[in-house]
């Protein structure tokens, strides 16, 4: 291995971080003033939406391109070989391609000839799952190297394409356009959200780049702990860091195998926690026998199915509404229409109405709340006296099947009433305003900054709390083991920097088409749906609406059309229903679905293999690297995995809580319980054992402890009063206050702490 270059290039580190900050953040705190149009697009929200992910693409492309031309060619490295290698897996890759598209046109065609919608799903669904298993069986190993970090043989440009689809997880894929739609640009005064992830999600591989991944692989290291052990000594970093990888990565777990849930069982038709245990059997087979050598080639085929199940349908729909497919490029003119239609639905009298009914039910729902138990028998009694009316009269349709219907889906005691009544309340008050209680699309912050005091107060919120979130998921990346692991991957230095820049080319042909397919169907609604009778409301809606959690419709004001506060749609149907929303085939919707398994399952092997791994390498043989415990520490892991699996898998089936939550909530945590150390373990040389250890347990325990102390169950559990919240800052933003601490932790302790030996992570 090359030697480590005596000098870093600072005045570039600074440039660029510079820039890095300018573009997001700097742009973000005045989007509200960048209303203007130029060529058709509000300017704060094109740039947030596109074109401060191209300018983080060129922050890494061009610190790989500078970097690796100043170092030089690595002393050792067989390019030759390694030419070969990747020619002979090219020709692979573009085969598996071209088989896939075939696939998807002979089903199409088989569909069009009469093939049954079931036979299509299986045919498909089976195909890739027993693809994703063969790779799996193939690339088995008890190597140490293989199974850790696939031999550091995996080429840059693949390398980049599985940490994206390692990365693009069940949130990216399913949740996150149908966030965008919800959330506009940055979400409503009590969720931050919108465009915060597209931000957070890509300018969080600028530090990537900058800061870690090429640092770690120069170490030759397995794991994030590794480095800890390796540059601090001791037996607590590296415990430490390996329990808060454990934490952070079962946290994220979750929300993928809540995801498998729900795509399998929407795929097959099973039930919710039978999805869950089909989709643990596809993770399993991946990432128990083969470790990291058989996930990287899974992962790489599953992000191929992820890109066209998403690229497909928002090409179409571009396609269809504005004659053009590329959708980031021309969905600016619906935004802007998109926008009237929004202000006259705000002067519309039947939008009213039905924003007048949402306030009636809150205020009738207030009152039950008075007294639950008395309304509770009161409404009992009610429904009875009306059956037994029937009865007497010897009606026994619709109207008393009804009734029944509703006797028993009344709570079964005061406290379900209790909930069930308040959590109503809640839904119906932020109903009782314009567009649903959605914010308008384009524009920036809640609130007014030139309004009354309630307004000011409102944006101010709703600015901090999106740049919070935005920093949370940006230093989350950064500090994500799972992603870290696979530039571990890369046969050197040099390939891992090109590694970064591939994953995030990749990640952005998805996350610049998101914000685009939120728009499309949100147009699509409103010009298509908004208004219609409901007798003639398409079928695809009827279906859905059979899940009330993704697609619910009522005629709220009794006019027999469709309002759009009459209607609410959930963040996981965008994507989902968009094939079906643009009149595609029923293969294209099978396509979506197999997508978001692929993209539950690809973050799943990466996140239960990191939990093996820390649990079985770090903890139990805290990284002993003799040669006679390789394959026991092997097996361990597999072990640990399997283990760790199955308690994901229970803990998913009780739905703890959405899946973006559980996601944004795991970036907070790994920011502030590894990004300090790590990165002043790097570049600052008097970084000291005791400053990591006070910086990850001060870091992890204050984010944790935000995050549990405003859970609305813990908060009644300990009687406190309010909502807890410091300076306005909402929990999924945890990270905010865990990384300060942990940055403010890991300097003073190390300053009162006898200086190190400077460690072999410190040259860069």
């Amino acid at each position: 291995m090359k030697t480590v270059p005596p000098q870093r290039p600072w005045p570039l580190h600074s440039g660029l971080l510079a820039l890095w900050f300018l573009v997001s953040f700097g742009v973000v705190f005045f989007a509200r003033d960048l209303q203007f149009l130029v060529v058709g697009w509000p300017v704060g929200f094109w740039f947030a939406a596109q074109g401060a992910v191209l300018v983080f693409i060129a922050i890494v492309v061009g610190y790989a391109w500078y970097e690796n031309r100043r170092e030089g060619p690595d002393d050792g490295f067989d390019f030759q070989a390694y030419r070969q290698r990747k020619q002979q897996i090219h020709r692979r890759f573009w085969a598996y391609v071209a088989g896939l598209l075939l696939l998807l046109l002979a089903l199409a065609i088989a569909e069009q000839l009469g093939l049954a919608k079931a036979w299509v799903a299986g045919i498909f669904l089976s195909a890739t799952l027993v693809l994703y298993s063969i790779i799996g069986v193939y690339g088995r190993t008890a190597e140490a190297s293989e199974y850790y970090v696939a031999g550091r043989r995996i080429p840059a440009v693949y390398n980049g394409m599985a940490s994206a689809a390692d990365w693009m997880s069940a949130a990216s894929f399913i949740s996150m356009a149908g966030g965008l739609y919800l959330q506009g640009f940055s979400g409503t005064t009590g969720q931050a959200g919108g465009l915060a992830y597209i931000l957070g999600w890509t300018g969080g591989f600028c530090l990537v780049a900058l800061w870690v991944a090429p640092y770690l692989r120069r170490l030759n290291i397995y794991t994030v702990p590794d480095f800890f052990a390796m540059r601090f000594g001791g037996r607590w970093p590296r415990m430490i860091a390996a329990m808060a990888a454990v934490l952070v990565s079962f946290t994220y777990v979750v929300a993928q195998m809540y995801g498998v849930g729900l795509i399998t069982s929407r795929l097959t038709g099973v039930h919710f926690e039978i999805g869950i245990l089909l989709g643990l059997g596809g993770v399993l087979v991946c990432s128990f026998l083969g470790g990291m050598r058989a996930i990287t080639w899974t992962q790489v085929t599953q992000y191929v199915v992820m890109i066209l199940a998403f690229l497909i349908p928002v090409s179409w729909l571009s396609y269809k509404q504005l004659d053009n497919p590329f959708a980031p490029l021309a969905y600016g003119q619906q935004l802007q229409k998109i926008t009237e239609m929004e202000r006259q639905l705000g002067n519309s009298l039947a939008e009213k109405q039905v924003i007048r009914e949402y306030e009636l039910r809150a205020v009738a729902l207030d009152k039950k709340l008075l007294d639950v138990e008395a309304s509770l028998q009161k409404d009992r009694a009610e429904l009875r006296i009306k059956l037994k009316a029937l009865a007497n009269v010897r009606s026994e349709g619709d109207q008393a099947n009804a009734l029944r219907r509703e006797l028993s889906a009344l709570p079964k005691d005061a406290a379900s009433a209790r909930e069930l009544w308040s959590r109503m309340a809640r839904e119906y008050r932020e109903r009782a305003s314009a567009l649903g209680g959605m914010p308008p699309h384009s524009l920036p912050f809640a609130g007014d900054p030139l309004g009354n005091g309630a307004q000011q107060e409102a944006f101010q919120n709703s600015r901090a709390n999106f740049l919070a979130l935005m920093f949370c998921l940006m230093v989350g990346t950064a500090g994500l083991p799972h992603l870290l692991t696979r530039y571990y991957t890369a046969p050197s230095v040099a390939e891992t920097r090109k590694s970064v820049a591939w994953s995030l080319f990749f990640i952005a042909l998805l996350y610049l088409s998101a914000p685009a397919l939120a728009v499309l169907v949100k147009y699509e609604v409103m010009a298509h749906l908004v208004g219609q009778p409901f007798e003639q409301l398409p079928l695809w809606m009827v279906q859905w609406a059979r899940d009330p959690g993704s697609l619910s419709f009522n005629d709220v004001n009794g006019d027999g059309l469709l309002q759009f506060a009459e209607l609410r749609i959930g963040p996981d149907l965008v994507m989902l229903a968009a094939p079906e929303i643009g009149g595609l085939p029923y293969v294209v919707s099978v396509l979506v679905a197999a997508g978001g398994l692929a993209a539950a399952l690809s973050t799943a092997d990466g996140l239960l293999l990191t939990i093996g791994n820390a649990l079985a390498h770090d903890v139990y043989f805290e990284g002993n690297a003799n040669k006679a415990q390789a394959m026991r520490r092997v097996m361990w892991s597999k072990f640990a995995l399997l283990v760790v699996a199955l308690v994901a898998a229970y803990v998913a089936a009780q739905r703890p809580a959405g899946i973006l939550y559980l996601v944004s909530a795991s970036f907070s945590l790994a920011g502030a319980a590894f990004v300090p150390a790590m990165v002043l373990g790097i570049f600052w040389s008097r970084t000291t054992r005791a400053g990591a250890v006070a910086g990850m347990l001060t870091g992890l325990g204050v984010s944790a402890y935000y995050l549990a102390v405003n859970q609305p169950g813990v908060r009644n559990f300990l009687g406190l009063a309010a909502d807890g919240l410091w300076f306005g800052i909402q929990p999924v933003s945890s990270g905010v206050f865990g990384v300060a601490a942990g940055l403010a932790a890991t300097v003073f302790f190390s300053l009162m702490s006898a200086p190190q030996r400077q460690g072999p992570a410190q040259g860069g």
